[in-house]
């Protein structure tokens, strides 16, 4: 299998245990390159611990874990260099501006032309008007766009996303919706972590569900709905969703305006 061919990350046999809190009971899974995965799950399935090991933080009892080709345990270094990751609060510097924070973060990182790299992600990120206010003054949804945007500098081919949208009002959680779809399409991997259900139906070309500690259902979310019955056909009078009462009231600028 060829490095372009092979998947972004493979995962086989993960175990992991806390004295006798068995976290992770054997989870297999592959993530195809330049798509998004999704682990969904509830409080306390092992999600986090996945991409803890993943990310080289915590060390698995059993199974192996290959990331952009490099095998987690034995070649720890090189996996760092292929990834990032973003947490569930954003990890931003709140007296700094927004332009400051990833002219730091380019720094940090020995690269060439650090405020360009900056300048490049608040206009990709919608944030340039925004870029020299403290970011103390930003609402969640720019703090998490902001806290990706750090994560891209360097280009990693894969993005670890850990419930990237824990704590955010809807018109944010919007936001980074579209900000994870962007991704995607410019070829960035991302493992995405959740609880929410409508998130992972929204962005995921394949969903893994994991309960328990193991993976009980994989597939993209047409073959996950192939799981049921065939669906009885009635014909009522369809209420609008939440969703659709909020984007409504807001307007189409909810998408449109990230401020």
């Amino acid at each position: 299998m060829t490095t372009q061919t092979a998947p972004a990350i493979r995962v086989q046999g993960l175990e992991k245990s806390y004295k006798d809190l068995h976290v992770l009971r054997g989870v297999d899974f592959d993530v195809a390159r330049g798509s998004i995965f999704a682990l969904l799950g509830s409080n306390g399935a092992g999600k986090t611990t996945v991409v803890r090991i993943l990310s080289t933080l915590l060390k698995a009892d059993a199974g192996t874990a290959v990331v952009h080709g490099y095998d987690v345990a034995a070649e720890p270094a090189q996996v760092r260099e292929c990834f990032s990751l973003t947490g569930q609060f954003a990890a931003v510097d709140e007296i700094l501006s927004g332009r400051e924070n990833l002219v730091l973060v380019a720094k940090l990182r020995h690269l060439d032309n650090p405020r360009a790299i900056a300048d490049d992600l608040l206009e990709r990120f919608a944030l340039s008007d925004a870029a020299t206010r403290g970011v103390s003054t930003y609402s969640g949804g720019m703090r998490r766009r902001l806290d990706i945007a750090m994560s891209l500098i360097g280009d990693p081919p894969i993005i670890f996303l850990d419930e990237p949208t824990t704590g955010l009002d809807p018109q944010a959680r919007l936001e980074v919706w579209h900000t994870i779809k962007d991704l995607a399409e410019r070829g960035t991997t991302v493992l995405l972590t959740t609880q929410y259900l409508d998130e992972a139906e929204q962005l995921a070309d394949r969903i893994a569900i994991l309960h328990e500690g193991r993976i009980i259902v994989n597939g993209s979310l047409a073959e996950l709905k192939q799981l049921l019955p065939p669906a009885t056909v009635e014909y009522v009078e369809k209420q609008p969703t939440l969703e659709d009462v909020f984007l409504a009231v807001v307007g189409d600028e909810a998408l449109a305006n990230k401020d």
